[in-house]
């Protein structure tokens, strides 16, 4: 493992995710939004916003997932990092997130609700720390994970980096 990498887990105490890489949920405001105030597709309150560190290192990948909150991921150090969209028309998009503006990279990125997405590090003997923004509030039951079959039924162009990322 990376050392830089492994420190970062360390220090910042991250834990495995679901999704691949580490985390550790670092705010969630201490406001809420009732359930009645929120659209349907939320089934309980959820706070105003929540934000995590997420660490990918080497081969690690974020497998495709979607929430019904939009969320933003905010790069931190490392190595930039291929985020893929797939858009409403099955399009898949790429966003290099990374600090080497010149090179294309972005700092931030906004992930709109819905949207099936993953990231894979560029240089895989590497790592990234990124920081995730969710509004409302990020809650396990708004999270998905892609089902292979499922995906790759709706997005069969694109099987090569679904495998990667599944």
């Amino acid at each position: 493992m990376n050392t830089r990498a492994r420190r970062y887990i360390d220090d910042l105490q991250l834990i495995s995710h679901p999704e691949g890489g580490y985390f550790r949920e670092v705010y969630r405001s201490d406001e809420i939004i009732l359930n009645d105030h929120l659209p349907g597709r939320y089934n309980s309150s959820r706070a105003f916003s929540t934000s995590i560190y997420f660490l990918l290192e080497g081969n690690q990948v974020s497998k495709f997932h979607r929430l019904k909150s939009d969320e933003l991921w905010h790069f931190y150090d490392g190595s930039s990092l291929v985020l893929y969209r797939f858009d409403e028309c099955g399009n898949l998009n790429k966003t290099l997130l990374g600090n080497r503006i010149d090179e294309g990279t972005t700092f931030q990125i906004n992930i709109k609700r819905g949207t099936w997405f993953g990231a894979e590090l560029i240089d895989k003997s590497s790592f990234a720390l990124i920081g995730c923004t969710v509004a409302p509030g990020f809650d396990f039951m708004d999270f998905e994970l892609a089902e292979k079959e499922k995906i790759l039924e709706a997005y069969p162009e694109h099987t090569k980096v679904i495998l990667r990322l599944i």
